[in-house]
């Protein structure tokens, strides 16, 4: 879906949309545990809203993605 183009007569756009989820207290610990686990949700997730990710990138306090 990242990929179509939006137009109107004098504009083009296309909408992509930075997503952060970060943990509480920025817990590292928990990513070592269920990095593996958090992936596939995401990924998921975003199958399921028809949503396509761009962009991800899984650090050890949060993960960035764009789609």
């Amino acid at each position: 879906m990242a990929k179509i183009g939006y137009n109107l007569s004098h504009t083009k756009w296309m909408c992509k949309y930075p997503i952060i989820f970060i943990s509480k207290y920025r817990r590292k610990t928990i990513y070592y545990k269920i990095r593996r686990d958090l992936i596939e949700i995401f990924r998921h997730l975003c199958q399921y809203k028809g949503v396509e990710i761009t962009e991800g990138q899984m650090m050890l306090e949060h993960v960035c993605m764009l789609a």
